[in-house]
């Protein structure tokens, strides 16, 4: 039965998609409203739909071109397989029908949300939840579905090699894989950059010439910009925000899956025998793909939970109901976890902690290190709902500085964003450094793997924002009832707070995958240490820090020429159109939809190609080592830039929102159209590219580049690279040279030539021609090996040591100091 463990993650992968289409069917049986509301969500759709076709057709050039450059790595270089290729475009796909899946369901539930906000608030919920949920599930089925089944496909591929060890084979394996999740992370940030461009490009141009020009409301069909601006919605938080999660979904268990090879090296290594379980002698390798596949089963059951009775509820009541469910759904996932990892792992590990050698932990450990990813990931949503929601004391702050203009508005914005990294950087050091001491790089995966276990959970209440965000917007321009709005006002207000802490979870999600990918490349690479006292090292760090702040300039800029253009067309449609602001004239839409689309998609290609090809270029001019002192400050910098900039733009945003339902500003009530309410759109305004587009591309940033290391890592080898002083000891050299009856002359193992003096390192070798070795003991009885100490003619202390490997009963248990302690004597 263990062995059929394979399986579990694609069965339930299978069953969340299944549920996802039922959940899809229950959605299109609802009513869609009269014939104005679907004439207004059939352009919103259709702009969604032509932004998403625009994108994939330059991107097809994209995956192709990547393609071939993949598989002439591949042939010339020996180092990896031309069905990482294959992976790669199958990601992309995977990535792209992820991505697309939650637009069109997203399309389709605003109007059927507005119409159930006409009946009751409970039903507006439930729909438009219905269709995140959708989403999410359709983002972690594929997710897991694409990673097991290639998975599969490639053991059968590779491990049926016997020249090679079981850790080399499933290297190849591993790293072949990793060829599907460079696919799902490059065009997610093609999607995240793209889609960023597009929302905030409509997003400011409706504001600022409607809002604070026109004095119009938000959603006014008399702003051409409207359509544009709920296109965008969709374009941004649904596609975008989906294929981030997909990227980080499938980046973080291929990392987990990498260092659960590591631990089984480990083992055998410290055993002296190959690591053998139930579970075809890779349990470490499955688990953290099984914990994936139960993580959507959770999910499932905590959407059961996500209900209101009260149609007068206000935001805290809608906002308990998605945290009951998702409290659920991460309380099924410690539970699962619990369970396998006690069935999965043995009772006891050896794994190699870096620079401290092997030691033993008890498996109980690597469950603790997923409570403290699923904590982390917790609290730092707390910390990010704490600086960006509504009535919290940050908001507040913001809103007492809009009463002396829009300057001292974004000057309060930024300070808050600045703030917000305090707490949010000391929590994931905290869960690096307590992970790592519980289950080492393997603890700190598996954390990050437990974290993004309920994605399909967490990006269900993510979608469900810009879902009841379009649903008040097609209120508005369908000219419904004040009720009907006010309804889907408490849905979005909530959305507003469950976007910003999706985001923190993004951010979180991104810094623990990008560690676990980097202790991944530090694997395949053979180095061991990033030594900053190295020049190159040094310069590179430098270089992978500076990264992320011009990505975000360029980001910005995008948004701002964007922008201006979308502002003219505007002005002009005001200025030309006889009628639009009377109600009798019709506003051109189209031409506004026209131009989000063609900025973004030209805008998002440099930002693409900076982080791409960066990391390529450096690796091979400069080296392994070097490689990773740019991952390291592309790390850094970038969880500091994506915290601080999601952060101050959701305060922005809500800051401008309380003065929807009034706000007290030195002891008077302030309202909507105030210069106090002017000065916060302005804020704003400001805010929205932060939070729409730099601030989430940080995420896909870091993983991609940490990728792209992770893909070309044996092509680099250890070019460079600094060794640990646990590994090429001199006893280890002797112990290749010993098997490869090598001389000073002709020792050229990677390990000897780490030593300085080759002559010693062979030397040491000489001493061990003929003694014992403890490879041939571990399949030995003890009297067998006693025999071969004295055929061998090993000493009577080497003997000695030899036999302290046995217990009273002759059973080989290995020795506390390794295999090799006889070589060591």
């Amino acid at each position: 039965m263990n062995e059929l463990m394979i399986y579990l993650p694609i069965a339930l992968a299978v069953f969340g998609l299944l549920f996802m289409f039922v959940k899809a069917s229950w959605v299109n049986k609802q009513d869609a409203g009269d014939e104005k509301m679907q004439r207004i969500s059939k352009s919103i759709q259709e702009g969604a739909m032509a932004f998403l076709k625009a994108e994939y057709r330059i991107l097809a050039i994209f995956v192709v071109i990547a393609s071939v450059a993949l598989f002439f790595v591949s042939q010339f270089s020996g180092a990896s397989h031309w069905m990482i290729v294959v992976a790669f475009i199958f990601g992309a796909i995977f990535s792209a029908l992820a991505g697309n899946i939650g637009m069109r369901i997203a399309t389709q539930s605003n109007v059927r949300t507005t119409q159930a906000a006409k009946t009751s608030l409970p039903q507006a919920l439930k729909v438009s939840f219905s269709g995140g949920t959708v989403m999410g599930l359709g983002v972690a089925g594929l997710a897991v579905l694409g990673l097991s089944i290639f998975f599969l496909v490639f053991l059968n591929q590779f491990m049926g090699d016997t020249t090679k060890s079981f850790y080399d084979n499933m290297s190849m394996v591993l790293e072949t894989l990793a060829g599907f999740s460079l696919g799902a992370e490059s065009i997610a940030l093609f999607a995240r950059v793209g889609g960023g461009i597009y929302t905030k490009a409509a997003d400011v141009g409706a504001d600022l010439v409607g809002k604070v020009e026109a004095g119009i409301p938000e959603d006014d069909p008399r702003n051409p910009a409207t359509i544009a601006d709920n296109v965008g919605d969709n374009v941004g938080d649904v596609a975008g925000m989906g294929a981030d999660l997909f990227g980080s979904y499938v980046a973080t268990v291929l990392a987990s899956m990498v260092l659960g090879n590591y631990i089984i090296k480990d083992m055998s290594e410290a055993n002296g025998a190959q690591f053998t379980d139930a579970f075809g002698n890779m349990g470490p390798i499955l688990l953290p793909l099984v914990i994936a596949g139960v993580g959507i089963l959770a999910s499932i059951v905590g959407t059961f939970f996500v209900k209101i009775k009260n149609n007068e509820a206000k935001e805290a009541e809608v906002q308990g109901a998605l945290n009951l469910g998702n409290y659920v759904s991460l309380a099924l996932t410690v539970i699962a976890c619990w369970f396998l990892i006690k069935q999965m792992l043995p009772e006891t590990i050896k794994m190699n902690f870096f620079g401290e050698g092997i030691k033993e932990i008890p498996s109980r450990h690597v469950f603790y290190a997923t409570l403290v990813g699923l904590a982390v990931g917790w609290l730092i949503s707390a910390i990010t709902e704490y600086f960006t929601a509504l009535g919290k004391k940050p908001v507040l702050n913001i809103v007492q500085n809009s009463s002396t203009g829009a300057a001292t508005n974004i000057i309060a914005g930024l300070a808050t964003g600045m703030k917000s990294t305090f707490g949010s950087v000391i929590l994931f050091a905290a869960a690096i450094w307590g992970a790592y001491a519980l289950a080492g790089f393997y603890g700190v995966a598996i954390a990050a793997s437990a974290m993004m276990a309920t994605t399909a959970m967490q990006l269900a209440i993510d979608a469900f924002g810009p879902i009841a965000d379009n649903a008040g917007g097609v209120a508005e321009m369908s000219e419904l009832p004040k009720e009907v709005r006010q309804r889907t006002d408490v849905l979005d207000s909530v959305g507003n707070t469950t976007a910003a802490v999706g985001k923190g979870f993004a951010i979180a999600s991104a810094a623990l995958t990008a560690l676990a990918l980097f202790a991944a490349y530090v694997t395949f690479t053979g180095i061991e240490g990033i030594n900053i006292f190295k020049a190159d090292v040094l310069a590179a760090l430098f270089i992978g820090g500076m990264i992320p702040v011009v990505f975000s300039a360029l980001a910005m800029q995008s948004v701002g020429k964007a922008a201006m253009d979308m502002v003219n067309e505007v002005r002009r449609q005001f200025r030309e159109i006889p009628g639009i602001m009377e109600g009798t004239g019709q506003p051109e839409y189209g031409k506004c939809v026209d131009i989000s689309t063609k900025a973004a998609l030209r805008e998002m290609m440099l930002p693409g190609a900076i982080t791409i090809i960066t990391p390529i270029i450096l690796g091979f001019l400069m080296g392994a080592e070097a490689l990773g002192g740019y991952m390291a400050g592309v790390c850094v910098s970038g969880v500091l830039w994506a915290i601080f900039q999601n952060n101050a733009g959701g305060a922005w945003d809500n800051a401008k929102k309380s003065f929807e339902a009034g706000v007290m500003i030195n002891g008077e009530m302030t309202f909507k159209g105030s210069d106090a309410h002017k000065a916060a759109v302005t804020g704003d305004t400001v805010g929205d590219p932060f939070k729409d587009t730099s601030g989430p591309s940080m995420n896909i940033l870091i993983k991609l580049t940490c990728l792209v290391g992770l893909v070309i890592a044996p092509l680099l080898g250890g070019h460079s690279a600094t060794t640990s002083n646990n590994h090429c000891k001199t006893e280890q050299c002797a112990t290749m040279c010993k098997k490869e009856n090598c001389t000073p002359a002709t020792c050229t193992h990677e390990c000897c030539a780490a030593e300085t003096n080759k002559a010693a390192c062979c030397s040491e070798s000489s001493k061990m021609v003929g003694k014992c070795d403890m490879s041939k003991c571990a399949a030995m009885t003890k009297e067998e090996c006693a025999k071969m100490c004295d055929s061998l003619g090993c000493s009577a202390e080497e003997k000695e040591m030899c036999m302290s490997h046995y217990d009273k009963d002759g059973k080989f248990i290995g020795h506390k100091e390794g295999a090799d302690c006889c070589a060591k004597k």
